[in-house]
């Protein structure tokens, strides 16, 4: 039986100073959502802090301080126009001590998710990942002010510090590994004997075949369960040596057995990707996805605790 051929594409995001991808890619319109954090961060913010449950300021064009990122910097950093709004608002920093919030001015109030702002959020956390450890924060972070910024910053400094250690010269990579459900079926159906035995069996008879079918169905989730396990312990036993750490997170569709986010050091980001499509290779029947690098978006997780003037 003649097999798909291995696909193994990779989704890369810009960065200055690196060779082109060996594959044409498309960019990927948003990051990855983030899960369960390997390393957390949680703030008490002062009321300068805007509430995911803000009411929206209709009209108002007080501007306040949109927090893209933290990274550790002791100097002031500009990142130029490359932030959110219809004129892409110039992006800065601003200082407590060796920390620095990247940030540019935004209107105050709650700001909507459109594909415009949220790409803009991306474009400027992957411009300053390129030259720094960066610990993103959620897309809608506002604060009325500079000074509530730095309070921000100088009342988790330890946590942010610990932080950006553990995630020091690291960057997420996400991976998607997806197969041909009917096409794993045929195989399976060929290689096991009592699965095959059964199909002929239900081939043959003339009369009701209920419970054959439902026999015949339920041996076929447990080999796809088996198969599809098997797949994934490969895939994570075989990038534990190039990776940090690895994130599973839940399969969408029933065409996914793998949707994964890997913490990878930047001086094995070359490894990483070899090995990828060394699996892409092997599994002919399999199609691997990944993007990357990110922000270690799932692997970092920054809490506001919000608190009233």
């Amino acid at each position: 039986m003649a097999k798909k051929p291995s696909t193994a594409s990779r989704t890369t995001a810009s960065r200055a100073g690196k060779k082109a991808p060996r594959r044409a890619a498309k960019r990927t319109t948003t990051p990855p959502a983030p899960t369960k954090a390997a390393a957390k961060a949680t703030a008490p913010a002062n009321a300068g802090a805007v509430a995911a449950t803000s009411a929206r300021g209709g009209g108002d064009t007080a501007k306040g301080r949109y927090v893209y990122c933290i990274v550790r910097a002791s100097h002031p950093l500009n990142f130029g126009p490359i932030g959110i709004g219809e004129e892409p608002a110039p992006v800065y920093t601003v200082r407590c001590d060796d920390l620095s919030a990247v940030v540019s001015d935004a209107p105050l109030g709650v700001l909507d998710p459109t594909r415009d702002n949220v790409l803009a959020h991306q474009r400027v956390n992957e411009t300053v990942m390129r030259e720094h450890t960066v610990l993103p924060m959620s897309f809608g972070t506002v604060f009325k002010t500079r000074d509530d910024v730095t309070a921000f910053l100088k009342s988790a400094y330890r946590a942010f510090s610990d932080v950006l250690d553990k995630m020091e010269n690291k960057l997420e990579f996400g991976l998607k590994v997806l197969w041909d459900r009917d096409v794993v079926i045929k195989e399976i159906e060929n290689e096991d004997e009592d699965i095959h035995r059964l199909k002929t069996e239900i081939a043959a008879q003339k009369g009701s075949t209920y419970f054959a079918r439902m026999q015949y169905g339920r041996l076929i989730d447990a080999a796809l369960q088996t198969r599809s396990e098997r797949y994934v312990a490969e895939i994570f036993d075989r990038l534990r040596d190039v990776s940090v750490a690895a994130r599973s997170n839940k399969p969408i569709g029933d065409r996914m057995i793998l949707n994964a986010a890997f913490l990878v050091s930047r001086d094995a980001e070359d490894a990483f990707d070899a090995r990828v499509k060394e699996l892409g290779a092997k599994h002919g029947m399999l199609t691997f996805r990944y993007t990357g690098p990110w922000p270690p978006y799932n692997f970092v997780n920054i809490r506001l605790k919000l608190e009233r003037a």
